[in-house]
């Protein structure tokens, strides 16, 4: 009888594999462990470039156009409320809550966005969260 927890037992090698240390190469997720740690975090914590652009992001063209802010600022108020979303999640995967600032624009009022914490394996299996 087959082991059905050995994926490649079923479905045979993997044709291609992208870990998430070449996607942390390539740009494609931003990690913030050491910050996440400071917040409590005792696993490594990465952003899709895509959230980081939207949520994170605040190029100093952006404070003198909008309003003072810097993505350092940005950056700890998304690790809180990850942080605080990770203390309540019942499951690998749940949405929360922050106020950002939209980018590029000349709004200084902000808006309430949705981000999804997944905590799932690493490269090797160990835990990760990709927020």
């Amino acid at each position: 009888m087959e082991n059905l927890d050995d994926l490649s037992a079923i479905f045979g090698e993997p044709v291609s594999i992208y870990t998430r240390a070449q996607a942390i190469s390539d740009g494609l997720l931003i990690d913030f462990s050491a910050t996440a740690r400071e917040a409590g975090f005792r696993i490594p914590v990465a952003m899709t470039l895509a959230a980081w652009d939207d949520c994170l992001a605040w190029p100093k063209r952006d404070s003198k156009r909008q309003t003072a802010q810097d993505e350092a600022g940005r950056l700890w108020d998304a690790v809180w409320m990850t942080y605080i979303a990770a203390r309540n999640a019942k499951g690998s995967r749940c949405p929360f809550q922050l106020h950002r600032i939209e980018r590029g624009g000349h709004s200084t009022r902000p808006r309430l966005t949705t981000l999804h914490l997944h905590i799932g394996p690493g490269d090797g299996g160990e835990p990760v969260s990709p927020s």
